[in-house]
């Protein structure tokens, strides 16, 4: 009993309380069984009682829970694409998923109606992002994947640096320093192949890149002294008014 109510499981995918209730029939037709073969003892009894009290009064709640999770699954197989899909076919799969899921489960379970909402409220907000690894050779197919990667250089950084924490330069210039560093640990590049295919889109980065500087530099010089800051827009404001 101990075990199973302080298994947390393994989510999202995997919910600790579907195992919960499974773990818990288990006992519960354990306990029936030993009841079978004779009187049981009243630490037993007791907690014959309590487990079924408390399924009993849950039962209505399972098979939503379970019908959520059916749908999770169902998304989790299409996101796995074992067929080897492109991103457009894993997209079709996913937009008729959601389409199944929109015109069916509200009918059959009206409670779920709100978790489809969000679902698919969550889903439409990133769904620009959601098929670029099907369409990009190993680009991490899911968060954990790329969170990993993230940590790998964070790691990397701090050992090197002698950082407690990662540099604030990741920020500015994660664009171009994690790229780097991902396409260094597949193998060694020559000096020719780090030139600039494309001069107009290196122009950009770089000038993106300059921008978020300055902007770091400007909230750095307000925090030291927001007076002097404030009374220098204020003079560059009079310029801009003031007639030539």
């Amino acid at each position: 009993m101990r075990r199973a109510l302080t298994d947390d499981g393994r989510p999202p995918l995997a919910a600790s309380g579907l195992q919960l209730h499974d773990r818990l029939h288990a006992i519960l037709a354990s306990l029936e069984r030993g009841e079978k073969r004779g009187p049981c003892p009243p630490p037993r009894a007791r907690l014959k009682a309590i487990l079924s009290q408390g399924l009993t009064q849950t039962a209505q709640l399972w098979p939503l829970v379970r019908a959520a999770y059916r749908w999770v699954k169902r998304a989790v197989q299409i996101r796995t694409n074992a067929q080897q899909l492109d991103g457009a076919g894993v997209k079709c799969h996913l937009r008729a998923l959601l389409g199944a899921m929109t015109r069916h489960q509200p009918l059959r379970c009206p409670a779920l109606a709100s978790m489809l909402t969000h679902c698919r409220t969550v889903t439409q907000s990133s769904w620009p992002g959601l098929f670029h690894c099907y369409r990009i050779p190993d680009l991490p197919r899911t968060n954990n994947d790329l969170e990993q990667c993230f940590g790998a250089q964070r790691h990397h950084e701090r050992r090197a640096t002698g950082r407690k924490g990662a540099s604030p330069a990741l920020v500015l210039r994660g664009a171009v320093q994690l790229v780097s560093w991902a396409a260094t640990r597949l193998r060694s590049w020559h000096g020719e192949e780090l030139a600039p295919r494309n001069l107009q889109a290196w122009q950009e980065l770089r000038h993106d890149l300059d921008r978020r500087r300055q902007q770091r530099v400007h909230r750095r010089r307000f925090r030291r002294d927001p007076d002097a800051y404030l009374t220098a827009l204020e003079k560059g404001l009079l310029q801009l008014i003031l007639p030539s």
